[in-house]
């Protein structure tokens, strides 16, 4: 039961990581792995996935975000959001593999959802950045490298 608690804690970290909350989930993949007790393959997994979940949810917020953009409310600031989508215009849909970079990677993700970027190219491309990151990561912590 502890283990399954380990890896959903992974999942929940990675996934807020991945939207407008600030959290961390990079530090508790490296604590989970230098502990030697969680399969190295599951901990990709979790983090990878409750990452590329929480990227989707930034999506669907950018689907439908025009209507709330002037709320106080809002979430992202009007000059991130104004970055992000100078960089995804410039860069287009390759911009969604600088997902995993702070600041930048979550607000490209809720304007790809903005500019309609078709959802099987957005789980690819932002697949490919954020289980990347974490897999880099794993390989640094584990001495693969």
């Amino acid at each position: 039961m502890a283990d399954l608690l380990a890896y959903l804690g992974l999942f929940v970290s990675a996934l807020g990581a991945a939207t407008i909350l600030p959290m961390q989930s990079e530090a508790v993949l490296v604590g989970l792995l230098l502990t030697g007790k969680y399969s190295t393959f599951w901990l990709v997994a979790a983090a990878g996935a409750g990452n590329v979940l929480g990227a989707l949810l930034n999506w669907i917020l950018g689907r439908g975000i025009e209507r709330f953009r002037m709320h106080r409310w809002f979430p992202i600031g009007p000059q991130a959001l104004e970055r992000a989508q100078r960089w995804y215009q410039r860069y287009g849909k390759w911009s969604l593999l600088a997902s995993w970079l702070p600041i930048v990677g979550d607000p490209i993700t809720v304007v790809a959802g903005v500019l309609r970027e078709p959802l099987p190219m957005f789980l690819l491309l932002v697949t490919i950045a954020k289980v990347g990151r974490y897999l880099v990561l794993t390989a640094a912590t584990t001495g693969l490298t």
